[in-house]
């Protein structure tokens, strides 16, 4: 069952558009697992249900998927915008348990995205490990946000800097984050971490990235951050590039790993 739709976010202060799939064979029943699945920096909540193979995912996990919209926000309370972190975070699980009669507890909560969503999901994962048990995140963006900021800022109205990210992109980061760009622990990765990391419980993680792809690198080196805090994210990486190809079997095996091998019930990864 898919459905595409808009309701009246209160933490957005307008309607807002979501999509929902859930599968077919478990219709009328409570459904085992609930994925908030984030879109990217040019995306929409359709995405995932138009450029890869998440209906048959559906079926095959027993899962129900939500997707939300969320603009070009970094999934960010933004500066000079709306409330797009506290909207994904908090008010569309709290929507969805309440309409949908989703699962509530964390171990049966996932988050996952792709790119911008990708950052979006292990920020939701990581600032709130007492909702989201688990989280997959492929070919992340803004890994070290802060390190992105600090370079902004220093090269500010460069040439170098506007051919290195564009003015669109660059307006971006300012409605999101600031004109200023100042760093906010609230929005890096590594301090939500550590914070999570000291004070636990902790979510399950699950990275991947293509060997083309131009975030490599910082995904590389973002494993081994978290593996230095005390987590055992599952890394993978094989060949391929920042597209729907990726993105799709990044999907696969991220639910093959917490979900068992298409068993609609069951799950592998821990609970608490």
């Amino acid at each position: 069952m898919i459905l595409r739709g808009h309701f009246f976010s209160k933490a957005l202060e307008m309607e807002t558009g979501l999509s929902l799939l859930a599968p077919n064979a478990g219709l009328g029943e409570a459904p085992a697992k609930v994925v908030y699945l984030l879109h990217g920096l040019s995306g929409r909540s359709g995405d995932w249900l138009d450029y890869t193979m998440l209906p048959a995912y559906a079926e095959r996990y027993g899962a129900v998927f939500v997707m939300p919209e969320a603009a070009r926000s970094f999934y960010a309370d933004m500066a000079y915008g709306q409330r797009f972190f506290g909207y994904v975070a908090e008010e569309l699980p709290a929507v969805c348990r309440a309409l949908f009669k989703l699962p509530s507890g964390r171990e049966d909560t996932l988050v996952m995205g792709a790119s911008m969503g990708g950052y979006g999901a292990l920020k939701c994962a990581l600032s709130r490990p007492e909702s989201f048990g688990a989280c997959a995140a492929f070919s992340s963006a803004c890994l070290f946000l802060g390190e992105g900021l600090d370079l902004m800022r220093e090269q500010a109205g460069s040439e170098e800097l506007r051919q290195r990210f564009g003015e669109r992109l660059l307006n971006d980061f300012a409605a999101a984050f600031g004109p200023g760009l100042e760093r906010d622990p609230g929005n890096e990765l590594l301090a939500l971490a550590r914070e999570a990391a000291a004070k636990g419980p902790r979510p399950e993680l699950f990275l991947a990235c293509g060997s083309s792809d131009a975030f490599l690198e910082d995904n590389r080196r973002f494993k081994g951050e978290l593996e230095a805090l005390g987590f055992a994210p599952d890394y993978r990486e094989w060949e391929g590039a920042h597209d729907w190809a990726f993105f799709d079997r990044a999907m696969e095996q991220a639910l093959r790993r917490f979900f068992g091998e298409g068993t609609s019930r069951a799950s592998r990864w821990s609970r608490g």
